[in-house]
């Protein structure tokens, strides 16, 4: 059994993670404030519209990077072991950051702008 250890490059695929994750994410409440501003959309119409429009982006900017990475993940090639652990945090937590960015960024900002109720069927 192969067992991976915590180094340097890991550390710096959470900091590459990172700057991916928020950059989708403030993509995304920058378009819904976009379309409440210019449109005069509700909130609810508003995170619905904005999270349809910019679905695609956000899998093909996730699924792209991750399928990029795949060969560093593997670890072919002279000195391949000591790049491994970079794409394969980044391919993990883009798996999970995914869903945060298109599931849980658009329910905090309905709750941030709304609060309880906002997140309720039927009331916005």
């Amino acid at each position: 059994m192969t067992t991976f250890h915590i180094r340097i490059h890991s550390h710096i695929g959470v900091i590459m993670l990172a700057g991916i994750v928020v950059s989708n994410a403030i993509l995304l409440v920058d378009y819904i404030n976009t379309l409440r501003r210019r449109d005069g959309m509700p909130l609810r119409e508003a995170v619905e519209v904005g999270g349809r429009t910019r679905l695609r982006p956000v899998l093909m900017t996730s699924i792209a990077t991750m399928l990029g990475l795949v060969p560093m993940a593997i670890g072919l090639g002279d000195g391949g072991e000591l790049q491994a652990p970079l794409a394969r945090v980044v391919i993990g937590g883009l798996l999970a950051s995914t869903m945060v960015t298109l599931v849980l960024v658009p329910a905090v900002y309905t709750l941030f702008e709304e609060g309880w109720k906002g997140l309720r069927r039927g009331e916005a």
